[in-house]
């Protein structure tokens, strides 16, 4: 992931696994919410990463916890 020096544009690199996607985002009247980068890497969720890219604050977001079916006898 890259970003410019103005906080509301991002570049993407992505490996599907057949190949680098390039995803390009600018939002207009907002900024994205970075997080902090450790040994070099940012490391955010699937979750995180489709609010970051979305333009919400990724520190918000929560995965959705199903509780896992009851055992039928």
């Amino acid at each position: 992931m890259f970003h410019f020096k103005r906080a509301g544009r991002l570049k993407i690199l992505l490996w599907d696994g057949s190949g680098l996607v390039m995803a390009n985002k600018r939002l207009k009247a907002d900024s994205f919410t970075w997080p902090a980068v450790g040994d070099g890497a940012m490391t955010l969720s699937r979750t995180q990463f489709e609010a970051l890219f979305a333009g919400l604050d990724w520190r918000r977001v929560r995965p959705l916890e199903t509780p896992k079916p009851a055992v039928a006898e």
